[in-house]
């Protein structure tokens, strides 16, 4: 079987949150990410499912979130990913120091990390994630309406860490099927970049590491669901679905997400993964000017709207109780 071209970096990281009106209060407010699409989880309408971005809602700069309010936290473990790391720009983590100490956000000191300035933080919902100065991974819009300075929003993802029981068999994987190649090793770590990086890898990477005595992790409140990776369209994404079921990960149909087509499956050490088209877009549905304003169902749910509508909480007390430093 002729090899397929690897997937093209990160499409989105989707993570499970808990209340969410804490949730966008936070990454709107707080982050300075735009809430680009506001929808529900296809497989089970009753949580949200909320979109955050940048100004155009582009492919590589979203994180979204499931939140459920009563859930259980996470179990930090082997194959979960433990840390979601963003890019900002060249000199911006001494205003978001200052930015996280004026909204009371639990942070780490600075360091570095493969080259780069790194400040971790942690969300109201213990999930933890790091700002990464770098150049821009992927083309980015800036939000107007950001509370955030143009010059300091957040550009994109930049990469995910997680613990694995095995390095060996995922590192086979990531290299031969997803199209990986190993970038360097550090303090236990091991970077894996996809094509079409920048510096270490900005946008493209995954930083794994063994940990053979750790538990497994759970997820709950606070952990990350799964890492999306980008591809071209249905027929890369079926070269590549090939390729995976070659290597025995048994990955799913592509399934319609109405926004792009996604394949499901679990590289060997656990950590599930994505393969989501580049389009259609959150435009589709939406004027481009106003998405993240109400709510979005897909074709196949909007019979269901009134019933969905009924249990979903109201999202107007984020924004009324929008806070700004």
């Amino acid at each position: 079987m002729t090899r397929p071209s690897p997937a093209r970096g990160l499409h989105h990281i989707t993570a499970i949150a808990g209340d969410p009106v804490e949730n966008l209060r936070f990454y709107q407010h707080v982050l300075g990410l735009r809430l680009v699409k506001k929808s529900v989880n296809q497989d089970d309408p009753s949580p949200y499912h909320l979109f955050y971005a940048d100004g155009a809602g582009a492919p590589g700069t979203d994180i979204t979130f499931f939140p459920w309010a009563h859930a259980r936290p996470g179990t930090p473990g082997v194959g979960v990913v433990g840390e979601t790391l963003l890019t900002v720009p060249h000199g911006s983590l001494p205003f978001w120091q200052i930015r996280f100490e004026a909204f009371d956000v639990r942070t780490e000191p600075l360091r570095e990390r493969f080259g780069e300035r790194t400040l971790p933080f942690v969300d109201p919902h213990g999930m933890r994630l790091a700002l990464v100065e770098a150049d821009d991974p992927f083309a980015f819009t800036p939000w107007p309406a950001s509370p955030v300075p143009a010059e300091h929003q957040v550009r994109a993802l930049h990469g995910a860490r997680a613990p694995l029981r095995e390095l060996e068999p995922t590192r086979v994987f990531l290299t031969d099927v997803m199209g990986f190649r190993q970038h360097g090793e550090e303090d236990g770590w091991q970077r894996f970049v996809l094509p079409g990086a920048q510096g270490a890898g900005a946008g493209h990477l995954l930083d794994l590491r063994a940990a053979p005595q750790e538990r497994r992790g759970a997820w709950g409140v606070g952990s990350v669901h799964h890492l999306a990776w980008t591809v071209d369209d249905v027929a890369h994404q079926s070269a590549l679905r090939e390729a995976v079921a070659a290597a025995g990960r048994r990955p799913s149909e592509i399934i319609d997400r109405f926004w792009f087509q996604s394949v499901y499956f679990m590289e060997p050490g656990g950590v599930l993964f994505e393969l989501a088209t580049k389009g259609p877009g959150f435009a589709v549905d939406e004027d481009p000017d106003a998405l993240g304003q109400r709510l979005i169902l897909p074709p196949w749910l909007e019979p269901h709207r009134s019933q969905i509508e009924a249990v979903l909480p109201d999202l107007k007390q984020a924004a009324s109780s929008e806070v700004r430093a």
